[in-house]
């Protein structure tokens, strides 16, 4: 699956292409999320932007354990979405490209390296309402409903 979710672009601004990797982690009754406390308090699928010259699952592995301190398991692609959103952390306007995996929880390693974030355990049916992103919660509810 490849769509837009959340707003349309706004026509005359211009948006830098930003990839990035986010995991479902399933923990059998629910998933595991992270809160991040900044630029805005949400809750969101652990995961961020692939760097130059990082491979997409190496980012996952990265930025799950910065965001939560937990490790994964058979990561397995989903599909993507893309998202058009400013990125005050960057100051920049980007055409997210959300590329969503299903993995198992792997051991918690320690608490997460990245400030203002914490690892939240929630019910499937609470992550189908409280993810803030629109495509986050979209794969979520596939997953639950057995879909994907």
């Amino acid at each position: 699956m490849n769509r837009r979710m959340g707003k349309a672009p706004e026509p005359n601004r211009r948006y830098i292409p930003r990839a990035g990797v986010y995991a479902v982690l399933a923990t059998g009754c629910g998933i595991l999320a992270t809160f991040q406390e900044s630029p805005r308090p949400e809750f969101q699928l652990p995961g961020g932007g692939i760097d130059p010259g990082e491979g997409s699952l190496t980012a996952l592995h990265r930025e799950v354990l910065e965001e939560t301190g937990y490790r994964l398991h058979r990561p397995r692609r989903l599909g993507m979405f893309h998202r058009f959103a400013y990125m005050p952390e960057y100051d920049m306007w980007a055409q997210k490209q959300c590329h969503i995996y299903l993995a198992e929880l792997g051991p918690r390693i320690g608490p997460p390296s990245e400030s203002g974030h914490w690892p939240v355990f929630m019910p499937w049916a609470e992550a189908m309402t409280r993810l803030a992103v629109s495509g986050d919660r979209h794969f979520v509810a596939q997953v639950a409903r057995g879909r994907l």
